[in-house]
C-alpha cells in the first residue's frame, strides 16, 4: 500500500503541471491571436517569441505531464488492490468520463497549436477566452467528484463554477465596454 501513495503523488504532481499547462496554453492563444491583428514588424516579432514560447511549453510541460500524469493514473487504477476498489464505485466512473472530456479538451488545443504555429487564425481572442473555461470545469468536476467521492455532489460545485464563469464574462463584456467608450 506504501507505494500507492507514492503513485498518487506523482499522479497529483503531474496532473497539476498538465492544467497548468493547458491554462498557460490557452492565454499563449489569446495573445497569438492578439499579435495577428497588429501593424508590422511588431507582428511579426511577437508571433515568433510566441510560437517559442507555446512550443516550449506544449512539448516540454504539457504533453509529458499529460502522459506521465495518465501513466501513474493507469497505473494506480489497474495494478493496486486499492484502484480495484475505485473502479467499482460509481464516482469513479463519473470522473473517468471527466477525464476523457479532458483528453478531448487536450487534443482540440493540440489542433489549435499547430494551427497558430502554421499562422493560422481561425478563432478569436474572446472565443480563447471563453475556451479556457472549458478546462476550469473539469478540474472543478473531478476534484469534487474525488473528494466528495459521490456520483451526484460534484454538480452542486460544477454549477457553482459556471455560474462564476457567467459572472466573470458578464464582468469582461462590461470592462470591454468601458474600455471602448475611452
Amino acid at each position: 500500500m506504501e507505494y500507492y501513495n507514492y503513485l498518487k503523488s506523482l499522479h497529483l504532481i503531474f496532473v497539476i503541471t498538465w492544467f497548468a499547462g493547458l491554462f498557460y496554453i490557452v492565454r499563449l492563444f489569446v495573445y497569438q491571436i492578439e499579435a495577428n491583428e497588429k501593424p508590422s514588424p511588431e507582428k511579426e516579432i511577437l508571433q515568433a517569441q510566441y510560437k517559442i514560447m507555446a512550443y516550449r511549453l506544449w512539448y516540454i510541460i504539457t504533453w509529458p505531464s499529460a502522459v506521465l500524469a495518465s501513466i501513474f493514473a493507469f497505473w494506480m487504477l489497474f495494478f493496486t488492490d486499492a484502484g480495484h476498489v475505485w473502479m467499482k464505485m460509481p464516482w469513479m466512473h463519473v470522473k473517468l468520463c471527466f477525464v476523457f472530456l479532458l483528453y478531448l479538451y487536450h487534443g482540440k488545443c493540440h489542433q489549435i497549436f499547430k494551427q497558430l504555429q502554421n499562422d493560422e487564425v481561425k478563432y478569436t481572442n474572446n472565443f480563447m477566452r471563453l475556451w479556457n473555461e472549458g478546462a476550469t470545469i473539469i478540474l472543478f468536476a473531478v476534484v469534487f467528484l474525488v473528494v466528495l467521492k459521490s456520483a451526484i455532489n460534484w454538480i452542486f460545485g460544477v454549477i457553482g463554477i459556471i455560474l462564476f464563469s457567467v459572472l466573470i464574462m458578464l464582468g469582461f463584456r462590461f470592462y470591454k465596454r468601458i474600455r471602448e467608450k475611452k
